[in-house]
């Protein structure tokens, strides 16, 4: 038996039809570019009853297409032994530092070597929620190349109790990010940026609506209408000439790629962020070659999840953990450093 998907074709359309599809299909459906072009060649996509099996096929505004999907074999999700940083542990939940790399979830993409993986070997096979939950024990999630520190539950008083939490915005979090460019409240250009304000001590507000890109799926894209309520703040904690910036970014919000997408619409995209920094690279004139090609070249969001606080779901006590940032990106502020050399300040 076949679950039917139906997409509307909207404006402007993709040039062809695979590539049409593969911007529209729900985040949730996991079809990749290479899946759908099996789908079409299989005769899976129809419009109007009709077969479609050219994935080069012109597509027009308004247009309905239809991609019969087979119903998914259940997949028993394997406990791995795969090495896990543990910060805090008890009965009912355990806080992970994630090393950048390591997804959070079993997805179509990525069935196994991840947190999830792990925790089913670290608790004995034993997660809360398995079977009943979309995503077993997972109450947030950071992204795959993001590093630092992660709550799982593991139990179900744990796990209602936390994403209890989450749900009211009360977990504190904050991140820090290595950006192109520094905030500044003086800056001509953020004063004139929707969305952007500032607030005492030069703190960077930003606050929008988030929804997913209508022709990326892999985006989310900043709007002003619809979409989900977004607030992230940030403030830079060292200035290196002006030209890169480390900041300490905290959620009123947790919306996918929340910073990220908000620190690019501010126009201090994060560094080495493959999906929303562009190709922009740092001037090597004023921190250096060695400090611009570093920059260019380093191979994930320069994102750490630094510091987690929240209230025990079941103790009541008040917990608040810190994580050091990795080697990678102490790496990467050492060279910024010694580019810009007398011209790095941290900001009060």
């Amino acid at each position: 038996m076949s679950d039917i998907l139906r997409i509307e074709i909207g404006e402007p359309p993709a040039d062809r039809l695979d590539k049409a599809l593969a911007a529209l299909v729900p985040e949730e459906a996991a079809l990749s570019r290479s899946r759908l072009a099996k789908l079409i060649a299989e005769g899976a996509v129809t419009k109007d009853g009709a077969p479609v099996t050219d994935q080069k096929a012109k597509v027009a505004e308004g247009e309905v297409y239809e991609i019969a999907l087979e119903a998914p074999r259940p997949v028993e999700t394997q406990a791995q032994d795969i090495p896990l940083t543990v910060v805090w542990e008890d009965a009912d939940l355990i806080v992970i530092d994630k090393p950048a790399g390591l997804v959070v979830h079993p997805a179509p993409g990525s069935p196994e070597g991840t947190l999830v993986n792990a925790l089913l070997h670290h608790f004995g096979g034993n997660l809360s929620g398995i079977g009943g939950e979309a995503r077993p024990g997972i109450v947030h999630r950071i992204d795959k190349d993001t590093s630092g520190l992660l709550v799982v539950a593991k139990s179900d008083r744990a796990h209602h109790g936390l994403a209890a939490q989450f749900e009211k915005h009360s977990v504190h979090r904050h991140y820090l990010a290595v950006v192109h460019g520094t905030p500044d409240a003086a800056d001509p250009r953020l004063r004139g940026t929707r969305g952007v304000s500032f607030e005492a001590g030069n703190v960077l507000k930003i606050t929008s609506q988030l929804a997913r890109h209508k022709t990326d799926r892999q985006r989310q894209a900043v709007i002003f209408e619809g979409g989900r309520h977004a607030v992230t703040r940030a403030r830079v904690v060292e200035d290196f000439a002006g030209a890169a910036a480390l900041v300490d970014c905290w959620l009123e919000t947790g919306r996918t790629h929340q910073i990220r997408a908000h620190m690019a619409h501010a126009g201090h995209g994060l560094i080495g962020d493959p999906t929303y920094g562009g190709r922009r690279r740092l001037p090597a004139k004023v921190v250096g070659e060695a400090a611009a090609e570093a920059a260019a070249l380093f191979p994930r969001q320069a994102l750490h999840a630094a510091t987690l606080g929240f209230v025990h779901p079941v103790s009541g006590e008040t917990l608040s953990f810190s994580s050091p940032l990795p080697a990678d990106i102490e790496a990467l502020l050492a060279v910024l450093r010694a580019g810009a050399g007398g011209n790095t300040g941290a900001k009060k």
